[in-house]
């Protein structure tokens, strides 16, 4: 077939998303290389990301091309072969498991301080903030913190457990604000460096550590994106190591990007070149993994704020990165612009969430008044 007609193939997808070849609107696709259609055809998402990272095509708004693709499920229609072998090895393998469990750390959180300094809040809080009242970015972190801590109900002197505590902002909040002790746990040795200085003075203690190998009691437990990286096959462990390591009467706060559907393994893109050996929870897998170890106290989705938080991320990316083009190259710039763009866009077509749960043990008695 010749590349006339792969284009033809490709527009006539793009159809009902309103989504045109060469077009002058934000959204539209700027061809610059006649292999494109050909590429993303025979290789899905992989290919559509890779092309853009080798300059095969631009867009003005990314964020906006996404929203429209995925509104019409367009990313369902275009599978590749490399696709379904990529479902049945997941199947198959598990990479939640304990060897892989410092991967995600060394390919993805230590990237380096710098980026994620100029990228984040002032606390360097890398998940979705809440957006309600707030009118920046620290001001949406501060309010998604403040959120947790509601929900979480920490008293003076309790012994609180962030699994995947970044780099100490959640840890730091909740020592200053709370006079609570804090054991944070993350598997980026860049993570705990950070969070170590950041926290200095305070009673927190920073582990480099895989969640399996926690030790201790505590009297409250709280994650924030990080269960994205245990795998469905370990949920159960994970739900299991929560439940030993939490008082009777304590309080688990998880917050979690959510999937629509239930699945075993992530895109091909963002698996390869941002998050690999990792998934999102859909909410079936989320309450069959906890139903015989926890009363689910609250389910809070507010996936729409995700969207305001990355493309927050993505102004500070574009104004900081002359301060950080010494030391990433032209693809990674375009690798990740394109990552936090196309979220955006994933967010803002409701095809993913942003959920928090709170669990309790055994029921919180006379019930539990959910903060919001």
């Amino acid at each position: 077939m010749s590349d006339s007609k792969w284009a033809a193939t490709v527009q006539r997808l793009l159809e009902p998303a309103d989504v045109r070849l060469d077009g002058d609107r934000p959204w539209d696709l700027k061809v610059h290389h006649p292999g494109l259609f050909r590429r993303v055809l025979a290789q899905g998402s992989l290919g559509l990301g890779e092309a853009y990272m080798d300059g095969w095509w631009d867009c003005d708004r990314l964020d906006q091309f996404f929203e429209r693709i995925l509104r019409c499920r367009l990313d369902r229609q275009v599978v590749s072969n490399r696709d379904k072998f990529r479902l049945v090895w997941a199947r198959l393998t598990n990479p939640g498991r304990r060897a892989l469990a410092f991967h995600i750390g060394r390919h993805h959180y230590d990237l380096g301080n710098r980026l994620y300094g100029a990228m984040l809040d002032r606390r360097m809080i890398y998940s979705g903030g809440y957006w309600r009242n707030a009118r920046n970015l620290d001001e949406a972190q501060e309010a998604k913190l403040d959120l947790i801590c509601r929900k979480l109900d920490p008293k003076p002197g309790m012994k609180v457990l962030d699994i995947g505590c970044g780099w100490g902002g959640t840890a730091r909040f909740l020592a200053r604000r709370y006079g609570v002790s804090v054991v944070g746990i993350t598997v980026s040795t860049e993570q705990a460096a950070e969070a170590r200085r950041r926290c200095q003075g305070l009673p927190v203690e920073i582990r480099l550590q895989d969640y399996r190998d926690l030790q201790g009691t505590f009297d409250r437990v709280v994650s924030i994106g990080m269960i994205e990286h245990v795998g469905v096959k370990n949920y159960p462990t994970f739900f299991e190591t929560v439940r030993q390591h939490l008082v009777d009467d304590g309080l688990f706060v998880l917050q979690t990007i959510g999937s629509n559907r239930s699945g075993v393994n992530t895109d091909a893109w963002i698996e390869r070149y941002i998050f690999p050996n990792s998934m999102l929870p859909s909410a079936r897998q989320l309450c069959q993994a906890s139903e015989s170890r926890f009363v689910m106290e609250d389910w809070h989705s507010f996936g729409p704020d995700y969207d305001r938080t990355l493309m927050a991320w993505h102004d500070n990316f574009e104004r900081r990165w002359p301060e950080l083009k010494d030391l990433y190259d032209q693809r990674f710039y375009r690798m990740w612009r394109y990552y936090l763009l196309a979220c955006a866009g994933c967010f803002r077509a409701r095809q993913i969430q942003l959920w928090q749960v709170v669990y309790s043990p055994s029921g919180i008695v006379g019930g539990y008044q959910a903060p919001r």
